[in-house]
């Protein structure tokens, strides 16, 4: 199952995180903070790099929508839901626009470099307990 995995990955034009993924880089991340300073955060972010383009902003549901507009092209939304006091679970869902039905696997790392820069902003929780 994991090299089947591991090739959908590659073959698919989408990633999304979620509680106990497969991949564990694509694990839902939760943070030290509450849901508005965790949408504060990712909006920072966007507006903050040439790279991204903010879509929308719905803070009543905790969504966060944005373009990325240099490199290859896609559109990403991001879920923010506080759990408990000062943990926060931030979700994110990316499809990529290509001519192809598939992306190589551009989707997955730009989740990753997503989580690496909130990562610079918010504190990690490592052990949800």
């Amino acid at each position: 199952m994991g090299v089947r995995n591991t090739i959908g990955k590659y073959l698919s034009n989408h990633a999304e995180t979620k509680e106990d993924h497969w991949d564990e880089s694509l694990n839902t991340h939760y943070y030290k903070t509450s849901k508005d300073k965790g949408l504060r955060a990712l909006e920072d972010i966007i507006k903050n790099s040439p790279s991204y383009e903010l879509n929308a902003v719905s803070a009543e549901h905790g969504e966060i929508s944005m373009y990325v507009k240099k490199g290859k092209k896609a559109f990403v939304v991001a879920t923010v839901i506080m759990v408990r006091p000062y943990q926060t679970a931030i979700d994110f869902s990316v499809t990529t626009e290509s001519a192809l039905p598939f992306d190589l696997g551009y989707s997955s790392k730009l989740i990753k470099t997503l989580y690496n820069e909130l990562n610079k902003h918010l504190q990690l929780i490592t052990d949800k307990k």
